[in-house]
């Protein structure tokens, strides 16, 4: 018999709240170059990779509490997961690009035009690994946003070597630096699939850029 998400997720939320609190997060730009873009009026989106969302979720928890919106999955896991985020704080859209992509872009630009600044794991739910999806771009282009690349380093880490993103588990009390890449903008008329594919490059450049060597 599968237990309930609303069993499972308030502990699970305590688990997390507590293990965030212990990491150090140091800011590399970002959250001023942020304020002041929302300060004026104009929307924000983050892109992340989904081998950074632990992290990069509990920085959010921490530096921007009550003022993110993300895209979560329809499965059951993913019921489970919008329900932690929903506690710490952050909006949720429901869907993926493999299952409901649309309805929860739709969903998220709703989160934005209230005001929230939306974050996207670029290449979830399933990879390939930093190949960017065209939601983000797209949904930076249907609402004028900035796109923002965000990476982090923990310090000291666990990675999970054999799944598909090779995911990464900040230790507790770990240093962790966050990085904020250059912000992408999308004046083109139409999100055709050309601009589509060419705006995901752009993307995957400025990730990789974002993150400076060891």
């Amino acid at each position: 018999m599968r237990i309930s998400p609303s069993l499972i997720s308030p502990a699970l939320t305590v688990l997390y709240r507590a293990w965030v609190r212990s990491i150090r997060f140091n800011d590399h730009g970002g959250p001023v170059e942020i304020e002041a873009a929302v300060a004026s009026g104009r929307p924000v989106l983050l892109a992340i990779w989904h081998a950074e969302l632990f992290a990069l979720t509990g920085y959010g928890m921490c530096r921007l509490p009550n003022r993110l919106a993300t895209v979560v999955s329809e499965s059951r896991d993913g019921e489970i997961i919008a329900q932690v985020l929903e506690r710490i704080g952050y909006g949720t859209a429901r869907g993926s690009s493999t299952r409901g992509g649309l309805k929860a872009l739709i969903a998220l630009k709703r989160h934005i035009d209230q005001g929230r600044i939306g974050v996207i794991t670029v290449d979830g739910p399933r990879g390939p690994r930093h190949k960017v999806k065209d939601g983000a771009v797209y949904l930076a282009h249907k609402t004028g946003a900035l796109l923002i690349p965000v990476r982090s380093r923990p310090a000291s880490k666990h990675v999970f070597e054999r799944s598909w993103d090779r995911f990464e588990l900040p230790m507790p009390f770990t240093r962790c630096p966050v990085y904020f890449g250059k912000a992408l903008e999308f004046f083109e008329e139409k999100a055709s699939p050309e601009m589509l594919a060419a705006g995901g490059k752009r993307l995957e450049e400025a990730l990789a850029a974002a993150l400076p060597p060891e």
